[in-house]
Parts: structure tokens; sequence; C-alpha cells
């Protein structure tokens, strides 16, 4: 054993031996990181080549990896419309009387399926136990195919006995076990599968479709208002609130349950609660002074109340209230009930100013258009390619100094995906939208005015947004010409595409805007559904409007619409998990949408539709927000999407104005807004006209004028 000082000699070569260790491992580090540069930049140097001259052969495989990104983008991107979907007689029977028998522990199975499931379990108990009831039995031979890649679908399945495995382009990703639930997407909206799966033995399933599935959530969710609402009614000082308070009443009273012997209310103590009785019985007790022993002054049960005091100011206790069993009720505190009451006198007349855009059409010629045909007309060039037809930069030959946008719509696209009541429905409401905000419809020439919706890119690289202002209609018997004035402004969704992400300053502007169309819409009781940068879009002055959409609908004061409708991350949660929605769901995707201009990304992203919704569902809470998005940005943010709709900026007493109020606004000049005599963040650079070289023209054949939209 050696000495301390041989010990002390050892240790200090030690600590030199790595001390130079790490100086090698800098010098390393240092060393990698010039090399990374290098190739970095060799790289960009190789892109550049490649852009301009692409080697032999290489060309079509880049354009293919380059368009399938670009298809899978978009297709993440793209507004999800469930089909129209209403509670009739003959469905709700059919769904009613369909129970299969099922063993216990297949019923324990499907359940143990919904609650491992990111999505599912967030249904109510009474929810999964219906859809489980309603569930059918399938086998799937050995080899067979349960999803094919490439199809559409609008069933769920649960396995229960065999094994699966989930192929993509031929890969195996993935095997499906006993008590494992896939297709869930497929329930909530008409779905293209971008996977397949086989089974590998001999398999039993489970299976729920989507009109069951939407029917059972319908159902529960009407049942639950209706009885909710009833059971409010029925108090004597509520009954003379109007129908819309009382659902909102409805929506923000909490479910609280006790036990045996749980005081609810304690004597004495100061209180600030209401209590409906929904199910079970309490004992209403008191102590005397002096006294320990209770006396019981009554029992309440279902449908009865107490501690309504402390709604109007406040309540000292003077009795208990004991819980006698189980007892489940419904609870309201004083300032959520004052909210309630407060917004019954919040005016929501919006009076809107005239914009400086409010004289647009007053020098055009009526008399221009009152003769014309579609054979008049020549095309430019194509603008873009949309769901239903492309739409056309065209202009007439007696006046080629104004350009105008030929939506060519084919009927039978329209008709076969469902979509005709959709998109009545938005050309009705559009056609009364008179919103400096809103890319509105012009009643011209007797013709029904209608917003025709397209955010494509255009075959040139170029964003062109089309102004949704109908002149004429015709029509064929394949489509509907549909004649708007062409806007050359381009959309948000573009504008972020090039910077990224938007200062403060301009995603507050461009969230102004849209703020004044969402209140127009919502003081008229229509929904938008699809607030995106997609769907906003810059006039010629710099000012943000939004366009048409089929999402729009008008819902009356009170009730609730059950359709799936938006885009996967903006959708609010509540039209995920088809809890019926209203004009709240909007706000939700406000807070969204500002998320996105401030960071240039979702809150709420995936590289698959279902993980998007289920990460919505889970809420912005589990959100991890970016440095650029300031503490008041997010404090908006949050406020907007609060999973509880009825909490939401926006959906309580002051309306709008809470929004308006918000510190992130604080500053902001909203009269100069609405008068256009705001500076805009960007004045678009409007294109010249394009080059007309590649003229073409309408066939005229039997093409007439539409008069009324209806009849296509």
């Amino acid at each position: 054993m050696g000495t301390l000082r041989d010990l002390q000699f050892a240790l200090q070569l030690k600590i030199e031996e790595l001390r130079q260790r790490d100086t090698l491992i800098d010098e390393l580090e240092l060393e990698l990181d010039t090399k990374d540069e290098l190739i970095r930049r060799l790289q960009e140097e190789l892109d550049r080549h490649r852009a301009t001259v692409s080697p032999p052969g290489c060309s079509a495989a880049s354009a293919a990896c380059s368009a399938q990104g670009e298809d899978s983008q978009r297709a993440m991107r793209k507004t999800v419309i469930s089909e129209p979907f209403s509670l009739d007689p003959v469905t709700l029977a059919m769904v009613s009387h369909r129970s299969c028998d099922k063993s216990l522990e297949s019923q324990r199975l499907i359940h143990a399926s919904f609650l491992k499931n990111d999505l599912l379990k967030n249904l109510d108990e009474g929810e999964i136990t219906a859809i489980t009831a309603c569930m059918y039995p399938t086998t799937i031979n050995q080899g067979c195919y349960v999803i094919q890649e490439g199809a559409t679908g609008a069933q769920a399945y649960v396995l229960e006995e065999g094994q699966l495995d989930v192929t993509k382009d031929g890969l195996k990703l993935l095997s499906i076990e006993p008590e494992d639930m896939f297709g869930e997407l497929a329930l909530l909206y008409n779905c293209t599968h971008t996977y397949s799966v086989s089974a590998q033995t001999d398999s039993k399933l489970w299976v729920i479709d989507r009109k069951s599935y939407q029917t059972i959530l319908l159902q529960s969710g009407l049942n639950s208002l209706s009885q909710s609402m009833e059971l409010l009614s029925s108090v004597p000082f509520l009954q003379s609130l109007p129908e819309d308070a009382i659902m909102k009443m409805s929506d923000l009273m909490e479910e609280t349950h006790y036990t045996e012997g749980d005081y609810i209310i304690r004597q004495g103590a100061t209180g600030d609660t209401f209590y409906i009785i929904r199910r079970g019985q309490v004992k209403v007790t008191e102590r005397k002074p002096g006294d320990e022993e209770q006396v019981v002054l009554s029992k309440l049960s279902e449908r009865q109340w107490f501690g309504e005091k402390a709604l109007w100011g406040e309540d000292v206790r003077t009795v208990d209230v004991i819980a006698a069993g189980e007892v489940t009720c419904l609870v309201i505190d004083r300032e959520t009930f004052k909210d309630i009451i407060g917004g019954l006198v919040f005016d929501c007349s919006h009076e809107l100013q005239q914009s400086h855009e409010s004289k647009i059409e007053s020098d055009r010629d009526p008399d221009l258009f009152s003769s014309s045909t579609l054979s008049d007309f020549q095309i430019i060039c194509p603008l873009a390619v949309g769901e239903f037809g492309h739409v056309d930069l065209v202009q007439l030959k007696s006046d080629i100094k104004s350009l105008y946008a030929m939506r060519v719509l084919k009927k039978k696209l329209i008709v076969n995906s469902g979509q005709r009541e959709h998109i009545l429905r938005e050309g009705r409401i559009l056609m009364e939208a008179h919103c400096p905000f809103i890319a509105r419809c012009l009643f011209f020439s007797s013709y029904l005015d209608y917003i025709i919706m397209c955010s494509s890119s255009l075959l040139t690289c170029v964003y062109i947004c089309i102004e949704r202002r109908l002149h004429k209609t015709f029509r064929d018997a394949e489509c509907l010409y549909i004649l708007t004035e062409a806007c050359l402004g381009g959309d948000l969704c573009g504008l972020l595409r090039d910077k990224g992400c938007l200062d403060e300053c301009s995603s507050r502007f461009y969230t102004a805007c849209v703020v004044e169309a969402l209140t127009f819409l919502h003081c008229r009781g229509v929904i938008y559904r699809d607030v995106k940068p997609e769907n906003v879009v810059l006039d010629e002055h710099g000012y943000a409007k939004l366009i048409g959409s089929r999402c729009l609908k008008k819902v009356e004061v009170g009730k609730k619409t059950w359709t799936f409708c938006g885009t996967p991350g903006y959708t609010a949660p509540e039209i995920i998990l088809n809890k019926g929605h209203s004009i709240s769901a909007d706000f939700w995707s406000l807070g969204v949408f500002v998320f996105e201009l401030l960071s240039g990304g979702l809150p709420f992203s995936d590289s698959h539709p279902i993980d998007i919704l289920t990460a919505t569902v889970r809420g912005i809470d589990q959100t991890d927000f970016p440095k650029t998005i300031s503490k008041s940005a997010s404090s908006l943010i949050k406020k907007l999407c609060r999973s509880n709709p009825s909490e939401r900026l926006g959906s309580q007493r002051n309306g709008a104005k809470d929004i308006q109020k918000h510190k992130w606004f604080e500053g902001f000049n909203w009269d100069g807004l609405c008068k256009g005599t705001l500076n805009p963040p960007v004045i678009p650079k409007v294109k010249d006209t394009l080059d007309s070289s590649t003229c073409g023209h309408y066939a005229e054949g039997s093409v007439e004028l539409c008069t009324n939209w209806d009849d296509f």
C-alpha cells in the first residue's frame, strides 16, 4: 500500500488525464460542428443546382416525393364535413332496438377497448354502454382484409379473437391484439383509410357503424340537454329566464357527487353556491344554540333544490344539508350565475361601419352583364382547382380591362359527396352577410348571390384569392358557371408560408378583422366553424375578410348542432366528441388561429388526423407555447380555448367585447379598423393582367341562365 504522497500524485495524474480527454473532446466537437456546417452549405449548393438543372432520371422521383409531401400537408388542412344527419324516427327505432347478445366477457372486453382508446375514452359512461350494446359481431378469415388502404370507411372495430396486421404500402407497421380498437376516425366523418388491416389468423371482431354511433351520441346529448333544461325550468325563480340563458346555465352547472353522510352545506358557513338534486336524497338538519343534537327539518329528493339565496348575495347557511345515500347535484356559483343574468342585457346588435370598400360596386355598369352569355367571356388562364371543380380567370370580350373569376362547379360531384345541403346553406346565409370583414355576396341582376370557396394554390405558384361577389350564374347539364370578381390579394396561409410566422402587430390586426366578422355572424345566429388562415383573404387595401365556407350554419337561440364540421387541428373538442356545439366553437378555432399566426404552427398537430383530434380533446393546457408567443397572447389563446364552451372568452356576459378588452388588444384602434382608416400591416402587390396567350372560350351548347340556386 502506497504512502499518502503516492496516492496524491496518482490522483493528480488521473485529473490531468481527464483534463486532456476533455480538451480532446472539445476539439473533436468543434471539428464536427465545422464539418456539419460544411455539409449544410454543400447541401444548399446542391439544392440550388438541382433546382436549376435536374439530373436525368431523378426529376420524376423528386417531383413525386415533393408532390406526395404537399398532398399530405394539403390533406391535413382540408375541411371535412360529415354527411347531413338528423335523428329521424326510422334510424332512431333501428338503433334503439339493435342490441346484439354479448357475453359478460365480450362486454368487458369492448368496454376496456374504449377506455384504452385515447379519443373515445372521453365519452360518458352511459354513451360507451349504449354503443357497446349496439355493436354487432363479424368474423374475418385468415388472409382477408378488414380495411384496405385507399378505401373509404364508415365502421370502427374491436378485436376479440385472433391477430391482425396493419400495413402501409405493403410494409408492416404493427399488430392488433385482442381488446384493441381501430378505424375510429371513420365514426366521425367519411375518411379515406391510409393503411390496410388484414387477418393473420381467423378472427372475431365487434363492429360499430358511423350512423349508429352518431345516432347514439345525438340522442344522448339531446336527452341530457332536455333533462337539464327541464330540471332548471322547474325552479320557480328561473322560469322567467329565456331559453338561451337556461341552456347556458345548463352548460355551466357542474355535476357533483356525494356519498352517505357527506356534508353538502354546513350550518354557519358562508356560501355562494346553488344546488339542484339530480339523483338521490338529502337531509336538511338544524342545530339549536346550546344543543348538540341535530333536528331533521325535512328531506329533499330529485328535482328539488337548496341554497338559492346565495345566488343573490352573501349567505350564511342556517342549516346543514347532508347526503342520505348516493347523491348527484347540479351546482352553480354566484359569480357564474350573475354572468348569465348580466348577459341578458348585452346588446348583440353590432353596428358595423361602412368601410373603404362599401362603394366598390358603384362604378359597375349593370348593363354590362344584363345581356351577357357564357360565350362572351374568354378564359385568360386557369387559377385553381377546387374540390368540386375549378376556377378560371376570365374577361369580357367587350371589356378586356376588367378581370373576373369563373367558378366551374360539377353538379354530380356536389350531389354524390352529399354536400348539396351545405352549399345551399352557405349561399343563403352569405346572401345576407353585408359586412366589410366578410367576402359577401351581391344580389346582382336578380340572380342569387353566392360565395364560392377556393383556397388552392395557383398552377403558376402565385397565390390568388377569389373575392366571392356573384355577378351571374349559368348552368348546363353537368356544371354550374359562377362569375365572380377576381381579387389578387392572397390569403393568410400564403403569407404564413412566406414569412414562417407573423409579428404581434400583424397578428393582432388580422385577428381583429376575424373577430369583427365572427361577431357579425354570431349576432345573426350563424356559426362559421372553419376559421383558419386559408379562409382569411386580403383585399387590395390589405384588410382581412372571411370567405365562404360549407361549414356555415344558422342555429336557433338556445339550440345546438351535432354535425362534425371543420379542419382537424382547429376543430373544438365538443365537435369531435359529438357533444353538440354552438357559436362557442368558433372562439376555440379563433384561439388556434392566433397561435398559428404567432408561431407558424398549430398547438394540436401530428402526422395522423386521429392523433390531432386526440390532442385537441386533451386540451390547450397540455401544449407547450413557443417563445414567439407573448404572455398576453398566451393568456388570450388559453381563454379562447377553454374546454367548457360556455367558459370561453366571447361566450360570456359581454360577448366579443371581452375579446376586444383583453390586454393583448390593449391600445388597438377598433374604431379605426371598422372605418377602414387603420393602416394594415401589408398592402398586397396586385398582379398585372396575366399573359393572355392561352386564351380560350366556353362552349355555349345548352347553357342557360340560373336564376334559382335551388334548381341545380
